[in-house]
C-alpha cells in the first residue's frame, strides 16, 4: 500500500512538473532553448554612452526645449533626449501629435542640428482604445489591422497599460509592410532609436481567468518568450537599415521576472532595468512568527538598491551597457541625497539615463545636486573612450565593462581597473573591500593602498567609493575642468591617465570608429618608456609620480619644460601635451 501511494505521489510529481513546465517555464523563460540568447552584444555607438536625458511629467516640444536650454546654459551634458509616451496621435501609429510637438520636421531638425540624439517610446501594440492620446478610441484602426491578419489572432483586445490592442504579427510579411511603412513617418526625421517598452511579456491568451503563454501567429502558435525575442530583434535590426547608428533601448533584467533577460543581448545595444521610484531601498514587510521578525523584500516596489542589484545581476548574464533612471521612475519628491548618490552610481555605468517622474531641472534643485551631479554627468561623459573599448572587446566576445565581485556587497569592476563600491544607503559611511593589487582612491590619488584589505571610511557628497588600480591606462575626453582632469584647452585632445607600475598597454578604439591607438608602457629602474602606435591622435598624458623627472624626449628628441610638459607638485602629475605631428609616438622619461 505504502508503495503504491509513493508511485502516485511520485507520478502525480512529474505530471505537475510536466505541467508546470509547459505552461510556465517554456513559453514565458525558454528554458532549455534559451542558449540563442545569450550571445556577444552589439557594437553601442559612443554617442549612446554619452548622458540621456528625459522626464515623464510634461510631455511637449517646448517643455523638451525648455529642459535642453536649461541643461545647455548650466553647462550639464546632454547627448540623448528620449520623447516618452505620448507623443503620437494614438499609440503605435507613428504619426507625431502636433498639438504636442509642433512642426516636427523642422523641430527635429534643429535637434538634430544642435547635435542631439532622439530615441522615440514605442511598443508592439495596435490600440483599439488609447488612455492618452489625441486619438482615443481606435476600434475602426484596430478592426482593420486584425481583418488584414496584421495582428496576432485573438477574440478579444488585450489590455496593457496604455489602453486595450492587439500585439503586431512579426512573422506576417504583409504584417511587416504595413508596420515599416507606417515608422518610416519617423525614420524619415532621422530618429536615432526606440525605446522598446515591455508590452512583449504581456503575450498570452485568456482561458477564463487563467493567461495561456501562447498565441497564434500566421506562422502558427508562439510562445511568450519567442515572441519578445521577435520584438526586440526584428525592432532593432531593421532600425539598422535605416540609421546605421540605431540604438533600442530596452529591459534587461527586471525584478527577476524574466530571469533569462527582457531582451536577447545580441539584440541589446542599451538597457535598463524597469522603473524604480525615488526611495533608497526596496520596501519591506515585517513579519511577525512568535518572537521573531521576518524582513521580505517587496519586489514590485523598487528603490535605488534595487536599480543596483538589477544591473549587477544583468552583468552576470551578460548584458553590456546597462543602466537605470537616475533618481527612479515615481514618486512624490526626489531626495537630493538620493539624486546625487544615484548620479555618482549612474556615472560608472554604461547607461547614464536622468529620467522619469520629478523635477529634472537641475537649477531648480538645490545648489548642491546643481554642482554634483553636473560634475559626475561630465566625469561619465569623459569616460566614453574608456567604455567604448569594452563595447569592441565584449562585442568580440571578450571583456564586458562590469563584472560583479564576490567579495564586498555591490562591489563590481568598471572595466579593469576601476573598483566601484556603490553607496546604496542614506549614509556618508561605506566598507570598501579592496581586491588584491594596489589601488588609489580615484578622486584623491596620491596615497597607495594594499589591496586585499578592508577600507572604512566617510564619502563627502561630492565624492564616491572609486578606486583605480595601479597599472592602469585610462583614455578620456576631457573639456570641461569640473572633474579635475584637464580644462577648457583639452578639448580636442584624448586626456590619457597613466599609472605606471611594471608593463601595460590598452587599446584606444577611436570613438569615430576610424582608428585604433595601441598605448603601453615598460619601467625599468628610473626609466619609463611610453609608445602610442597606430592612428595618431593629439594627446595629453597625465602620468602619476611622485617626483619632477630630469629629461623627457619623444622620438629621441628632447621636448621643453614649460612648452611641452609641466609637473603637477599639489597632484603629483607630470603632463605632457602634444599634437598630432610626432613620428613614432615613443616617449622616454627620465626620474
Amino acid at each position: 500500500m505504502k508503495r503504491k501511494v509513493l508511485k502516485i505521489g511520485v507520478l502525480g510529481f512529474l505530471l505537475l512538473g510536466l505541467v508546470s513546465y509547459f505552461y510556465w517555464v517554456l513559453p514565458v523563460w525558454g528554458i532549455p532553448f534559451n542558449g540563442q540568447r545569450h550571445g556577444n552584444p552589439p557594437l553601442t555607438p559612443a554617442w549612446a554612452l554619452e548622458c540621456w536625458l528625459w522626464e515623464d511629467d510634461v510631455n511637449t516640444s517646448d517643455y523638451v526645449d525648455e529642459l535642453l536650454r536649461g541643461y545647455k546654459e548650466n553647462d550639464i551634458p546632454v547627448r540623448t533626449i528620449i520623447l516618452d509616451s505620448p507623443w503620437s496621435v494614438r499609440y503605435n501609429d507613428f504619426e507625431i501629435d502636433t498639438i504636442l510637438y509642433e512642426k516636427p520636421n523642422q523641430w527635429f531638425k534643429k535637434l538634430q542640428d544642435n547635435n542631439y540624439r532622439v530615441v522615440l517610446w514605442m511598443t508592439s501594440m495596435v490600440n483599439s482604445f488609447s488612455k492618452d492620446t489625441q486619438i482615443k478610441d481606435s476600434k475602426d484602426w484596430y478592426g482593420g489591422a486584425m481583418d488584414n491578419g496584421f495582428l496576432v489572432k485573438s477574440k478579444n483586445p488585450n489590455k496593457w497599460w496604455k489602453g486595450e490592442g492587439g500585439f503586431i504579427d512579426y512573422t506576417n510579411a504583409d504584417a511587416m509592410h504595413w508596420w515599416r511603412g507606417l515608422q518610416q513617418n519617423v525614420f524619415d526625421l532621422g530618429i536615432d532609436g526606440w525605446k522598446l517598452d515591455g508590452t512583449a511579456t504581456l503575450f498570452w491568451s485568456q482561458l477564463g481567468p487563467i493567461p495561456i503563454f501562447y498565441k497564434r501567429t500566421s506562422k502558427g502558435f508562439m510562445t511568450t518568450r519567442t515572441y519578445m525575442d521577435h520584438y526586440y530583434r526584428d525592432e532593432y535590426r531593421h532600425g539598422l537599415t535605416q540609421n546605421p547608428e540605431f540604438v533600442t533601448l530596452t529591459r534587461s533584467i527586471d525584478r527577476g521576472f524574466h530571469p533569462e533577460g527582457f531582451s536577447p543581448i545580441d539584440a541589446s545595444p542599451v538597457n535598463w532595468v524597469g522603473d524604480q521610484k525615488h526611495e533608497w531601498v526596496t520596501d519591506q514587510m515585517i513579519l511577525e512568527s512568535g518572537d521573531e521578525k521576518v524582513d521580505i523584500a517587496l519586489e514590485g516596489i523598487q528603490g535605488y538598491e534595487s536599480a543596483i542589484k538589477s544591473i549587477l545581476k544583468s552583468a552576470e548574464l551578460g548584458y553590456n551597457i546597462v543602466g537605470s533612471d537616475v533618481a527612479g521612475f515615481s514618486g512624490k519628491t526626489i531626495p537630493p541625497r538620493l539624486y546625487i548618490r544615484w548620479t555618482q552610481f549612474s556615472t560608472f555605468c554604461g547607461l547614464f539615463m536622468n529620467g522619469g517622474h520629478g523635477e529634472r531641472r537641475l537649477w531648480k534643485r538645490t545648489e548642491e545636486e546643481l554642482q554634483v551631479i553636473r560634475k559626475f554627468s561630465w566625469l561619465h561623459t569623459e569616460l566614453v573612450p574608456y567604455m567604448y573599448h569594452y563595447v569592441i572587446t565584449a562585442h568580440d566576445g571578450g571583456k564586458r565593462l562590469q563584472t560583479p565581485l564576490k567579495r564586498g556587497k555591490y562591489h563590481y569592476m568598471f572595466g579593469e581597473d576601476f573598483l566601484v563600491a556603490p553607496i546604496y544607503k542614506d549614509s556618508k559611511r561605506r566598507n570598501i573591500r579592496l581586491p588584491k593589487g594596489k589601488w588609489r582612491y580615484f578622486f584623491n590619488d596620491k596615497d597607495l593602498h594594499e589591496g586585499g584589505t578592508d577600507i572604512e571610511r566617510e564619502f563627502s557628497m561630492d565624492e564616491f567609493p572609486v578606486y583605480i588600480k595601479e597599472g592602469a591606462i585610462v583614455p578620456m575626453d576631457v573639456k570641461r575642468d569640473y572633474t579635475g582632469l584637464g580644462d577648457l584647452d583639452s578639448e580636442g585632445f584624448t586626456t590619457i591617465l597613466v599609472y605606471p607600475k611594471g608593463d601595460n598597454s590598452f587599446v584606444f578604439y577611436h570613438t569615430d570608429t576610424v582608428g585604433e591607438t595601441k598605448i603601453s608602457y615598460s619601467t625599468l629602474g628610473k626609466k619609463l618608456k611610453l609608445s602610442l602606435d597606430g592612428t595618431k591622435i593629439s594627446h595629453i598624458l597625465r602620468v602619476h609620480s611622485n617626483s619632477v623627472p630630469e629629461s623627457i624626449t619623444l622620438d629621441g628628441r628632447p621636448i621643453e619644460k614649460g612648452v611641452f610638459w609641466n609637473y603637477d607638485d599639489l597632484n603629483h602629475k607630470l603632463i605632457i601635451k602634444s599634437g598630432v605631428e610626432y613620428g613614432k609616438g615613443e616617449y622616454e622619461i627620465i626620474f
